[in-house]
């Protein structure tokens, strides 16, 4: 059984077979994903591995000399250009001013063949865009479905058009400009200016989650997926490695089977993640640190402009200090009814959504925001306490401030969550 049928529209097939008739790399199956999704969810991760560069950067010590030269050749292999990102001029440590934008995608390349199904694909099958606000204590992440029907710009390798899914950009963007095509796309459909952006694959995903020693997940029935090959009980569970990859790829096992509900569960996983980066002691372990940022570092390909210690540092530094409950999660504002074989932007909330970010103003939920279908309320949560958040050896966070900052605007219809909230996976449904 697969439902690779309903993954790329009949139109974006045909289109991509005729243009890789064109290339003397040869033809690529567009449509070879069905049962192999691959979410990962790791916008928010590049915000706390500036941490362990600034290690790097200070320290005085032949081993910090070495992690630093290390890191950088890493940044350095993997950068790409997106639109004249080359001319931007990066901040200097500690110095970045104002609010940015940062688009991080996860495809389907797995060119260590750790799914062993020969795939020879390239799609962005997870795209989040990060928001942070001009005063800096807030931050929106948007998840946009990867079967939304979207405008296609003219890319390297196909476009403009009026209708794709947006999972085909990368694809249409060919090998050099892929990530540039999906950055313009996004940029069409949300009116932001993307300063910068990265691409994960899959073997990232299982380096990352075993460099931060595992996600604690909670499940409240259990996920049983063949299509990923996921099997586990009900409770919570400590997930790691091809099974973190497994977890944020399952679509068949959580919810209503949707993309959207898959959405809501990798916000489990990405919630949880968040709270152990800034609470476990992570931030202050140069160890940890150097760890999550050597795999970031290998396994994540950086835009031109944020491929810099400095600006990774910076970076870091601003997101490092805003508070969990200031750290929204949602998902742009869409539907699979209808029969269109994807995903149909809702254009109320959608618009709403996108102008209250435009705006710059915080997103704060309504009380449907978790809907059901995907993830719910943890009800083993442990209560919220009032007492600063710990900064990893039971003191007081230094970086807490009594400023909440902006009261925000809810914006109804809208799924997600903060990164606060302690919440659980659901089980498929039907």
């Amino acid at each position: 059984m697969s439902d690779s049928a309903s993954d790329v529209s009949d139109s974006a097939t045909a289109r991509a077979r005729r243009t890789a008739a064109r290339r003397p790399r040869g033809p690529a199956v567009i449509a070879r994903h069905g049962r192999l999704r691959r979410p990962a969810a790791w916008a928010a991760v590049l915000g706390w591995i500036g941490g362990a560069l600034a290690v790097a950067l200070v320290a005085g010590t032949s081993v910090g000399a070495i992690a630093f030269w290390r890191l950088t050749q890493n940044i350095s292999d993997n950068a790409v250009v997106i639109g004249a990102d080359s001319l931007a001029a990066p901040p200097s440590v500690g110095e970045y001013e104002g609010g940015f934008n940062i688009l991080i995608i996860g495809s389907d390349s797995d060119a260590e063949g750790i799914m062993n199904d020969g795939r020879d694909t390239n799609l962005n099958d997870v795209n989040m865009l990060l928001h942070v606000a001009q005063d800096q204590k807030s931050a929106t992440l948007v998840s946009f479905p990867r079967d939304l029907f979207v405008p296609i710009p003219e890319c390297a390798d196909y476009g403009p058009a009026s209708r794709e899914k947006l999972n085909v950009a990368l694809y249409y963007g060919g090998d050099a400009g892929g990530l540039d095509c999906v950055v313009q796309t996004v940029q069409n459909l949300t009116g932001l200016d993307i300063q910068f952006a990265g691409e994960i694959s899959f073997n990232g995903v299982i380096e990352m989650s075993n460099a931060v020693g595992g996600v604690d997940v909670c499940l409240d029935g259990g996920i049983d997926d063949p299509y990923t090959g996921l099997f586990l009980g009900p409770g919570t569970h400590t997930l790691q490695g091809f099974e973190a990859l497994a977890f944020l790829r399952s679509r068949h096992g959580v919810g209503d089977g949707s993309d959207l509900s898959r959405i809501s569960s990798q916000q489990v996983y990405l919630s949880s993640l968040v709270r152990k980066l800034k609470s476990d002691g992570t931030l202050t372990d140069v160890g940890k640190l150097y760890a999550l940022a050597t795999a970031a570092t290998q396994n994540i390909s950086l835009s031109q402009n944020f491929a810099r210690l400095d600006t990774l540092v910076s970076i870091a530094l601003v997101l490092k200090n805003i508070p969990l409950e200031n750290i929204v999660m949602v998902q742009y504002p869409g539907t699979t009814a209808g029969g269109t074989g994807g995903v149909t932007a809702l254009q109320g909330p959608a618009s709403a959504l996108m102008a209250a970010i435009q705006a710059d103003q915080p997103i704060r939920l309504d009380a449907d925001s978790l809907d059901g279908y995907g993830s719910t309320l943890d009800p083993n949560a442990p209560a919220p306490s009032s007492e600063p958040s710990p900064a990893g050896s039971g003191s007081p966070d230094p970086t807490a401030t009594d400023d909440p900052g902006p009261a925000g605007v809810v914006v109804s219809g809208v799924r997600g969550q903060s990164a606060d909230q302690y919440t659980c996976s659901q089980s498929f449904q039907f």
